[in-house]
Order: structure tokens, then sequence, then C-alpha cells
């Protein structure tokens, strides 16, 4: 009995000989809880870092709220450059606005091109003597400016009469040099307004 105690390693605990090699491993509960602490810590030190980025990056297409404003007063000003163009049959003016490639649809419906637009201020065909726009609307789509107006207009065209009260769209586009250009134009009469000013 005596002897087979002494092949039991109680080194620690007795000094004992032991005639069997037993490795001691050391343990730390504090280790998995460390690591754990560790892991923690490099993932916030990485967040805080790309925090900046994140907070700065942005839907595709978006843009900032300092850039719109500026786009919406640059829109703004090209729509009184326009209306006073008309107004004066200013063709020059109204040459730099309309894209080559611009294209009406006129309130009965037919369509006219930049040149024809042109034309028709040019020969008195089409003249104004008031022309009051309010209600005004300005989206933005990218390169791409969509406006909505109201416009209350006294005027005669080779079509007769364009007095009265209309809804417009016009399309602006940025093109390479970074000017906005009228690309499209659409107005339609609105029935009955005449009327219910009376």
């Amino acid at each position: 009995m005596h002897s087979f105690l002494k092949t039991i390693d109680r080194r620690r605990l007795f000094g004992l000989p032991s005639v069997t090699f037993m490795r001691i491993v050391p343990t730390n509960p504090c280790r998995p809880v460390r690591s754990r602490v560790a892991y923690a810590l490099v993932s916030l030190v990485l967040l805080g870092s790309l925090a900046p980025a994140l907070c700065a990056a942005r839907t595709p297409g978006e843009e900032p709220k300092a850039q719109k404003h500026d786009n919406r007063r640059e829109i703004d000003q090209l729509e009184l450059e326009w209306r006073d163009a008309v107004m004066k049959a200013d063709t020059a003016a109204l040459d730099k606005l309309l894209a080559d490639d611009y294209m009406a649809i006129l309130p009965n419906g037919t369509l006219q091109s930049k040149e024809q637009t042109l034309a028709s201020l040019r020969s008195g065909a089409t003249h104004f003597t008031a022309f009051k726009i309010f209600d005004r609307r300005v989206r933005f789509y990218g390169t791409t400016a969509l406006v909505n107006s109201r416009a209350d207009v006294v005027g005669t065209s080779a079509g007769g009469t364009l007095s009265g009260s209309f809804r417009y769209t016009r399309v602006y586009v940025r093109d390479k040099q970074g000017a906005w250009k009228i690309v499209s134009f659409e107005a339609n009469r609105i029935r009955g307004a005449s009327k219910k000013k009376k």
C-alpha cells in the first residue's frame, strides 16, 4: 500500500518523489475575459477612425445642402433671365439659355425647336406684354433640375392669343462646361382660371 502511494504524484503537496512525470499546466480563468475586452477595444478604435468617413458618406447623386442652395439660386436667376428675354424678345439672351436640342410643347400641343422659338420672337409673331411667374418649385436629380411654375401672361402668337394662366414644366441640364441649359419646356392652360378671377 505504501509503495502504491509513492506512484501518485504529490510533489506539490508533500514533496514526495514520483515514478510518473505529470505535467502541470497552469490555468488562468481571466484569460477569455481579457481577450474579449481587448477585441472590444480594438473594434471601438477602428470604428472611431472610420466614423468621419461613414458620417460623410452620402447617397449617390445626393448633393450637400450648401451646393443645393447655390444650385437653387442659380436656377431662380435663370428663370428670371428667361422671362426677361421672352418679354423683351431678346433672342441673343434666349439663345444662350436654350440647349441646341431644346424642344418645347406649346399649349396647343405643337412642338417647337430652338430655331423656331427664336424665329418666332425675332419676327414678332410671339409677343408678350405681361408675364408674371409664381408658385415656383425646383427639384434636382443629379445634373438635372426640374422646374414647375404657374404663369399669368398677356400676349399673342402666330396661333392666336396667349393670354391666361398656365402651368409649365421646364427642364435644365448642366452641360460639360458646368452651365445650366434649358432642354425642355411644356405649358398647359389652366381651364377656368380667368373666370374664377372675375
